[in-house]
Order: structure tokens, then sequence, then C-alpha cells
């Protein structure tokens, strides 16, 4: 039996209002590279067959960058989703219906050796589809609409999604078809899975696996980056 490849799908074409409306995160530079090239680089220390990176129409930057390793481009939507459907769809002729799809967001760019061995190992096993989640750990508040406090949400159960998320091939572009027909709105691949009652497993990951999502995610991504640094 073929052992099924492993294909990286990123997500690059939205906008990061909360980063800010100008500058794209995903382009910041850390230790003298973009954080986009930090997060391919990071995968890429697993076995990928190939990487497909999903931008906006007006994004020239992307492009120029002089990846390490290799990267296809296709061309993103106004959704997430959209950008990763659009991603299968490159994919069609030369991934396999049991090969994994890991979708990985742009702007998260330290991925722990010890999670792309879980994601290994998770890939051996031959189940369906896995994410990277830690669980919460701090209290949570719910607050109204003056951000009173208007309870406090029990945490037991809920885990905090982060990426990778490992799916295989054929699972995921039905999955994402049909949101796309129903007109669903999903906020990550897990969600269209669960709309189609498919089994996800969580992988526990780990906090420093940041998403940018604010200018000062950048002094943080730094230091954990900067420790992972030859010495």
């Amino acid at each position: 039996m073929t052992r099924p490849k492993l294909w990286a799908v990123i997500p690059a074409a939205g906008s990061g209002q909360r980063f800010s409306k100008t500058d794209l995160k995903q382009y910041q530079k850390i230790l003298g590279k973009t954080v986009l090239e930090h997060s391919v680089n990071a995968l890429y220390q697993l076995p990928l067959s190939g990487c497909v990176i999903a931008i906006s129409t007006q994004d020239t930057f992307a492009e120029q960058i002089e990846f390490v390793h290799p990267v296809q481009f296709c061309q993103g939507g106004k959704e997430r989703m959209d950008s990763v459907f659009a991603a299968l769809k490159y994919l069609e002729s030369y991934a396999d219906a049991n090969d994994y799809i890991l979708v990985h967001d742009a702007a998260r760019p330290c991925l722990h050796v010890d999670q792309l061995r879980n994601i290994e190992k998770f890939c051996q096993t031959g189940q369906n589809a896995a994410i990277i989640a830690v669980p919460v750990r701090d209290t949570l508040k719910k607050s109204k609409a003056n951000q009173q406090i208007e309870s406090t949400v029990d945490r037991t159960g809920l885990w905090q999604a982060q990426t990778p998320q490992i799916i295989k091939y054929s699972i995921l572009y039905r999955a994402l078809q049909h949101a796309t027909q129903h007109q669903l709105h999903v906020t990550d691949e897990a969600s269209a899975l669960e709309q189609l009652n498919s089994p996800i497993q969580l992988i526990e990951g780990r906090m420093d696996n940041l998403k940018i999502t604010y200018p000062q995610d950048l002094d943080f991504a730094k230091l954990v980056l900067s420790l992972k640094q030859p010495t």
C-alpha cells in the first residue's frame, strides 16, 4: 500500500484588518525573513510533496519572494474557505484522495518540531482529520454590549484551534464543496467537516504556535524564532 503524500496549503489572500489597514502581516520581516517564509520553512520540516499558497489578485509581493523550498501560487478568494478550496482545485491533478492536506495560516510562523512529529505520526494512522489545538487555560468571560461581564463561561472541554489542520484530500474537498454550495460560513476547515458530522482528532499543540494578529505579536514571534536559531 502506497503511503499517502503530504501537501501544504496556505491561504494568504486575506487583508488582516486587525493587524493593519495597509500592511499585510505575512510580509512583515522577522530575523531577515518574511513571516510567510518562516511559515513555509516550518512546514517543510515535514516530507511535503508540495506547497500551494493562495494569494489575492492584488498581491504583487508574494511571487517576488525567493523561497528556499518549492511553492506554487493560485488565486485565492474573498473568504478563507474560498482560498483553501481554490488550492484544492489546483491540486486536483496531483493529489490522491487519501493524501493529506495540511492547511496552515500564513501568519503562524512558530511551529515547533514536536508538533510536526505529532502530525507525521497522525498521518501514519490513516485517520481522516485532525487539528492542532491547545486546551483553554484562562477563565473565560462573556460580555454584554457595553463590555461589562455578563457571565463566566465553563472552559471544560474547550480547545483553542490552531493550524495546521490535517485532513485527507477527498474529505476536505467534499466538506468545502458542501459549505460553498449551501453558503455556509465556516472559519476554519474543521468547521466545514463538522457540518458533515465528520470525526476530527485533536492533537495537542503549544502556546507558542501563535498566529500574528496584532503588531505586538511580532515581538513575541521574534523571541520564539530566535530561540530556534543555531547558536
